[in-house]
């Protein structure tokens, strides 16, 4: 026997329906409970595990190479792990990076988060596709016990996300203005120095790497809660209005979401984008509806067609619900679906420069198959101010 096989457990996966799976810890220790999903992305593990629309998420990495690259504050997306926890095949390796300033299992346990390596991610990856995304309670100790019994009851207690407004967690406590741009070789981020644009941007739950690109297109961004009220947004006086992306159930969150963006689009002409929750929102303001998905969409390699040009654009995606194309009332048009499933991935208004794409194109995919977005949302605001 190895001595790797030799190695005791000293972390524990429960899934709701009593399935077990052991691993090795890393990171913080203790115990998290979430819904449980998983990502095909090659890269950007650190992106994804600060990314906030993944609140009450534990990820499993179907990639084995997690943690090569080490961490930087440069690519965190908010300002510390959102995620319950992540899952990974191998345990990971020291970093081999020149932009590394720690490595993963440390950032992991100062941020309170833990991490499981040494597991079947395929495996656990089939399971999840096969039965949805599950409740899951996972647990690190290093000295290995753990209680499989209390763990499963943990497991199955998790509520789950569907009625969960989780935006409320995630957003911002204050309004605040924003204005660094996409990062730039050798030059890392600069700063906007001369806006065109004044944009009202919703925070449910905001990339960080979404605003720069809204501020590399132009846009002096304002920042404010997901709580805001129309009259909060339209008393900046803006030139158009950015819905973010975010975590949880958007039926959830539409509850006060879905009135601001009615009193915005009947209050005023401006430009509107949404991007994933935002996405969500517009649509549930406009009259469809949204649904749970059996697995979501997650990962940096999702093809998705624009139904108006006919040009595929390889996408980032995050959602676990999506926005139900049957139900898209007279005047909002399908402008994007996805080449996997058929799934909706993009709407807009046919008669004013109101539009949202479920995906994310800021995330660099293609890697700028979909920057094209923030481009048009400048146009349209161009287009009305002249």
């Amino acid at each position: 026997m190895s001595a790797a096989a030799k190695r005791k457990a000293t972390a524990c996966i429960a899934l709701a329906d009593g399935t077990v799976f052991y691993g090795y810890g890393f990171g913080a220790t203790g115990q998290a409970e979430a819904e449980l999903c998983f990502n095909t992305s090659m890269t950007g593990y650190q992106e994804i595990m600060t990314d906030p629309s993944y609140a009450g998420q534990v990820v499993t990495f179907t990639f084995p190479h997690i943690g090569n690259t080490g961490t930087t504050a440069e690519d965190d997306e908010s300002n510390s792990p959102v995620s319950a926890g992540m899952i990974v095949k191998w345990d990971p390796t020291a970093p081999s990076n020149w932009r590394a300033t720690e490595d993963l299992h440390d950032w992991l346990a100062r941020n309170g988060r833990i991490g499981v390596g040494g597991v079947d991610t395929r495996r656990l990856t089939r399971a999840i596709r096969q039965q949805g995304a599950p409740h899951v309670a996972i647990a690190h100790d290093p000295e290995g016990n753990f209680d499989l019994a209390a763990l499963v009851a943990s497991a199955r207690a998790f509520k789950g996300l569907v009625g969960l407004d989780l935006a409320k967690d995630v957003t911002c406590a204050q309004s605040y203005r924003w204005d660094e741009m996409r990062w730039a070789w050798a030059e890392g981020y600069a700063r906007q120095e001369a806006p065109k644009y004044k944009v009202v941007a919703i925070d449910y739950g905001a990339k960080r790497n979404i605003l720069r690109c809204l501020a590399s297109v132009g846009c002096d961004v304002t920042v404010l809660p997901a709580t805001a009220t129309a009259e909060e947004v339209l008393a900046h006086n803006p030139d158009g209005v950015f819905l973010s992306n975010g975590p949880g159930d958007p039926a959830a969150t539409g509850s006060y979401a879905v009135p601001m963006i009615k009193g915005v689009l009947d209050g005023s002409d401006l430009p509107l984008f949404g991007i994933c929750l935002g996405h969500q929102m517009l649509a549930l303001a406009l009259g469809a509806k949204t649904i749970k998905m059996n697995h979501g969409h997650h990962g940096a390699n999702h093809p998705v067609k624009d139904v108006e040009t006919g040009k595929v654009e390889i996408t980032s995606m995050n959602h676990g619900f999506t926005v139900d194309s049957q139900t898209l009332p007279k005047g909002v048009m399908e402008t994007h679906v996805s080449l996997f499933d058929g799934s909706n991935c993009g709407i807009r208004m046919t008669d004013r420069p109101v539009f949202s794409v479920q995906y994310h194109p800021e995330a660099s995919p293609g890697p700028q198959d979909s920057f094209y977005l923030f481009e048009r949302f400048a146009e349209a605001m161009e287009a009305r101010k002249s």
